[in-house]
């Protein structure tokens, strides 16, 4: 056997899953298993941005290969393909040159969303989250054209080669100046709604997801450096954000933004519906898996909803209604064979709150250190809350499914 080509094999695997935005952990077992599969022994060590593979060969060669992985995406579709490739290759364990050709057929098969379609998923998440925490449907317009710049700005930051955090920095600072500036010629009356709504498209949903998950798992580096990359995008929101406050406030009539709307449960569950969907779009998943996420995104807002109507704080309703979304995320993934991940960081996309994070830089950056300080310590809680919960769910499912392993090896 050429276990040199099958060590570029591996590796060339798990580096595709970290690219495509996977959890650690999931890169760590395809490596591990695939190589397992031919009878060999490895270590495996990833971090977000480097993936190390070492085996030693039955003569007693040993072989490392390192790859460097660069930005992280939000490819949940490439996600699931290359999941499926590596249960496939574990299975069948054919010939590596076979195994490679499958490799270069599923690189084949990968589909992407045009320019057109990421337009359309802005669009709706801006506009859908901009409705849910209490825009009315011209807010919600008003956030989904300042979603549009948005996708513009990244695009020509991206052509750039810009730094994440630097696109990030301009993006909210471009829709923050736009949403001002349509307050200010009156087409608004809520432009902190439209802000929050398409600061949802900025939001590292995902990165905090995997951020946690990894965590749970036992990879603390890997958590941790996620953690930091969370810390610096709501710095770069916070500046760019601040910096269009204090621009617009010099140069328009700032206006003073109107209170949310109190909408009934059917048009909440309507904005989260489209807001779901159009991220599903941004996170590239196709096909009916796309409505399935959004509606648990629904089942999660209901669960919130109903723990607030029963007494709970929000910070306790947060923690339910993610629990669900966990629990539904982690039934859903057995039963499609999709990772659970991509039902996970859609459905809890509702309760992240991004409004906490624009509350507490806005306040911040008005010199509101009480207030700044009252909200950042409530946003922090609701981010510990679904924290907690995703903790719970996945940690029980992954104990269930090693004595479930178990219970079978020791029967047969």
């Amino acid at each position: 056997m050429d276990y040199s080509a099958l060590l570029d094999l591996a590796t060339d695997l798990g580096y595709r899953l970290a690219i495509s935005g996977a959890e650690t952990f999931r890169v760590e077992e395809s490596v591990n298993r695939i190589l397992g599969a031919y009878g060999i022994v490895s270590e495996v060590f990833a971090i977000p941005n480097c993936i190390t593979v070492s085996i030693e060969t039955p003569d007693g060669t040993p072989m490392t290969r390192m790859r460097r992985v660069e930005e992280h995406g939000n490819d949940l579709d490439s996600v699931e393909k290359y999941s499926n490739l590596s249960r496939k290759i574990c299975a069948e364990a054919p010939d590596v040159s076979v195994a490679r050709q499958w490799m270069r057929e599923t690189d084949a098969a990968r589909v992407r969303y045009g320019f057109l379609g990421t337009l359309l998923g802005h669009f709706l998440g801006s506009g859908g989250f901009c409705v849910l925490y209490g825009g009315s449907w011209v807010d919600g317009l008003c956030a989904g054209l300042c979603g549009l710049l948005v996708a513009f700005v990244d695009r020509f930051m991206t052509d750039l080669k810009a730094n994440s955090f630097f696109r990030i920095l301009c993006s909210a600072f471009v829709l923050a100046f736009a949403a001002y500036g349509l307050g200010a010629a009156g087409v608004t009356s809520r432009p902190d709604s439209v802000v929050i709504g398409a600061l949802m498209l900025l939001v590292p949903g995902l990165l905090f997801t995997n951020a946690m998950r990894d965590i749970i798992f036992g990879d603390t580096n890997s958590g941790i450096n996620r953690v930091v990359q969370v810390i610096l995008i709501a710095m770069a929101i916070a500046l760019g954000t601040g910096a269009a406050w204090n621009i617009a406030g010099m140069l328009l009539p700032m206006p003073v933004s109107a209170a949310t709307l109190v909408h009934s449960f059917f048009i909440e569950c309507i904005a989260c519906l489209t807001g779901c969907i159009g991220f599903s779009i941004i996170f590239n998943i196709h096909g009916p898996g796309g409505l399935l996420c959004a509606m648990g995104g629904i089942l999660c807002w209901g669960i919130y909803r109903l723990a607030l109507n029963l007494g709970c704080t929000d910070v306790t309703a947060c923690f339910w209604g993610t629990l669900t979304a966990a629990c539904y995320a982690e039934k859903m993934a057995r039963v499609r064979k999709y990772p659970a991940i991509s039902y996970l960081v859609v459905s809890i996309f509702p309760l992240i709150p991004g409004a906490g994070v624009y509350y507490t830089m806005h306040f911040a950056v008005r010199g509101e250190m009480d207030a700044f300080v009252e909200r950042g310590w409530h946003t922090a809680a609701v981010a510990g809350g679904m924290a907690v919960s995703i903790l719970l769910i996945s940690t029980t499912v992954r104990l269930y499914s090693v004595w479930h392993r178990r219970r079978l090896a020791k029967n047969t």
